[in-house]
């Protein structure tokens, strides 16, 4: 089975992550790159959508580490 092929501009960024990261075969280290970037590009996904979901929980009052009252109180003795 033949996988299709991709072209690719190799712009000044490309080349520096190339010339920093790259190996003998620049097609295997823009592969290489591409796949640990859709990595990095899920992991960031991930821990966005973690963020939202634990702030979720700290404005229902599902989080008991957070008390929201409290933060009012504080607020309103600093006026």
């Amino acid at each position: 089975m033949s996988s299709s092929r991709v072209q690719v501009t190799v712009d000044h960024e490309l080349a520096e992550a190339l010339a920093q990261f790259g190996g003998p075969s620049r097609s295997r280290a823009v592969r290489d790159l591409a796949v640990r970037g859709a990595q990095a590009l899920r992991d960031e996904q991930r821990r966005h959508e973690e963020a939202i979901e634990f702030l979720r929980r700290i404005s229902n009052g599902e989080d008991d580490r957070f008390d929201l009252s409290i933060t009012a109180e504080l607020h309103a003795a600093r006026r």
